[in-house]
């Protein structure tokens, strides 16, 4: 079959809009679409291909498996995902993990999992969630009503109640509306679609002591900041807070779908048998993966490599910005960075992604107003040169206009 772009229209549904070009292999850090044309890749699937495209000892693990053991169900459990839970568990705060397919299910369970332990711990009346505007924690109803951007809620009919919604980097708005009627807070240790907001040493801290004087779960989503992608295994880990639930997806399965909820034994105890579950959860396939995955991530010399070239970047992105003023400042942390755009230029991100397309650089937006990288972990420092080269030729055209 010969499959081009058009066809997409044809057959998908119109819930995305994706570029023009068709990518069809990728190796490393570069990509080449359907015509054999190279792109320098800083998007990574969206803070998922932690070591690039068909990284060989993934693929190696992958192929092992596949020969094994696919597919199970939950009527039995499989090697691969208690390897996987017990290395989660050596190198975190956690002792318990419960595996999904996807963020938005880590985080469904986590939801799930605060409003069963304050239930049966403290009453029905402990049932309020907080979390913050511009959050974003997925797409299923649950999940997508938490997070903080009402324009991917509304309209799909009534929302799950006791949902309310602070703002991000302020204490005094949590303190407003939190109680002891609060049975968790959720938020992003970094927002990621939000903007790339790191939060304040002030306000994280703050936030867990809210959450201690008001018998409450700290759940920290680290579907988008974990594993490896600020320079710690999890971004928790350079905070100096530690949440009650963590929930990490996206860069765990390096691109095979696998999503987990870590947590303590103690809370672990409210999701007895029948209470929630997933059919693909602890899927053999993805946890071989995974684990492989997270055997190279958690290494002290990756993790620092990944503040050194985030400085790369930094310099890189500065440079380009002394010539042509169109960023406010540069945010983020490690392998997951935000330009952020200034008055001239807001609301215009989608010019610079699809100008970067145009000059063989994927990258990505977080909102309007910020341009979004989120490259393999590894990503060779040639790599980065050779992206930031193309993103100046995307800058340059914007801002001769024309994109």
């Amino acid at each position: 079959m010969n499959v081009t772009r058009e066809m997409f229209a044809d057959v998908m549904v119109p819930n995305y809009n994706p570029a023009a070009m068709v990518p069809v292999r990728g190796e490393g850090s570069k990509v080449w679409d359907q015509e054999g044309n190279e792109y320098i890749d800083f998007a990574g699937g969206i803070a998922v291909n932690a070591l690039g495209h068909c990284h060989p000892e993934m693929v190696a693990a992958l192929k092992d498996q596949s020969e094994k053991l696919w597919h199970l169900s939950n009527v039995f459990t499989n090697e691969p995902a208690i390897r996987l839970a017990k290395k989660l568990t050596d190198a975190t705060f956690a002792e318990r993990v419960y595996f999904a397919n996807s963020g938005a299910e880590a985080n469904e369970a986590a939801l799930k999992l605060a409003r069963r332990w304050a239930l049966d711990h403290h009453g029905e009346d402990k049932n309020q969630i907080i979390s913050f505007k511009q959050g974003f924690h997925g797409r299923t109803f649950f999940t997508v009503t938490v997070g903080g951007q009402a324009a991917y809620s509304d309209g799909f009919g009534p929302k799950p109640g006791a949902i309310d919604h602070a703002v991000y980097n302020d204490l005094d708005s949590l303190k407003a509306i939190m109680s002891d009627k609060t049975c968790a807070v959720m938020m992003e240790p970094l927002q990621g679609e939000g903007g790339i907001i790191s939060p304040t040493p002030e306000f994280v801290e703050g936030v867990r002591a809210l959450c201690n004087q008001h018998n409450a779960l700290l759940i920290f989503d680290e579907v988008q900041s974990g594993v490896g992608r600020t320079g710690e295994l999890y971004a928790y880990m350079g905070l100096g807070v530690t949440p009650d639930i963590l929930t990490t997806a996206k860069a765990l399965g390096g691109g095979f779908p696998i999503g987990a909820m870590l947590t303590t034994a103690a809370i672990a105890e409210s999701l007895k048998p029948g209470t929630h579950g997933s059919t693909y959860g602890g899927n053999p396939l993805a946890c071989a993966v995974a684990e492989r995955v997270f055997d190279i991530v958690n290494n002290r010399e990756l993790l620092d490599e990944v503040k050194r070239k985030e400085q790369l970047f930094r310099d890189g992105l500065n440079a380009i910005n002394e010539k042509y003023n169109v960023f406010s400042e540069i945010r983020g942390k490690g392998m997951l960075l935000g330009c952020a755009l200034n008055e001239d230029y807001a609301g215009r991100s989608r010019d610079f992604l699809v100008a970067s397309t145009a000059a063989n650089l994927m990258c990505l937006v977080a909102g309007a107003n910020v341009v979004r990288f989120a490259p393999s972990l590894v990503i060779p420092d040639a790599d980065i040169k050779e992206g930031l080269a193309r993103f100046e030729k995307a800058v340059a055209a914007v801002v001769n206009g024309q994109e």
